[in-house]
């Protein structure tokens, strides 16, 4: 983090290493009570110990709406609002696509969780994005100059 983060920057990289720590800590609780266990664990207590990773997961998703609002600077808060677009977007469209395939059993079936690292991959595409529309519009402006 560079001494120039804003303030809700901050915020937003104290919230999502904080989340990732629990993430990690509950998915290894997760995957050690069923691995010890193999199946002894069911009912609602087996519910709660799967759901229990992916309550960090969705703690992330807060912490992006949480920058977003917090981001003063509006140009910077458009910015994040089509990042976040872009990844919901491809992610969308990804698992629509091999939900299709594998509804015609073209594929197996593809896990849920694939969803989340799409949605952070297209967060990267929609980054690029916002790289490439910079860098257009500095070269405009400068060729304006």
């Amino acid at each position: 983090m560079s001494s120039r983060a804003t303030p809700a920057m901050k915020r937003y990289t104290w919230r999502l290493a904080v989340l990732m720590a629990l993430y990690l800590v509950f998915l290894f609780i997760a995957v050690r009570i069923f691995d010890v266990e193999k199946g002894g664990v069911d009912g609602p207590l087996a519910w709660l110990i799967a759901i229990l990773p992916a309550l960090p997961v969705i703690g992330v998703f807060w912490a992006i709406i949480a920058l977003i609002v917090e981001t003063k600077d509006e140009y910077q808060r458009l910015k994040l609002v089509k990042q976040t677009i872009i990844g919901a977007g491809f992610a969308l469209s990804v698992m629509t696509v091999l939900g299709f395939l594998a509804n015609f059993g073209i594929i197996p079936p593809v896990d849920g969780f694939w969803a989340l690292i799409l949605f952070f991959f297209g967060i990267g595409i929609g980054s690029c994005v916002n790289a490439m529309v910079d860098r257009r519009a500095d070269r405009a402006s400068a060729g304006e100059a």
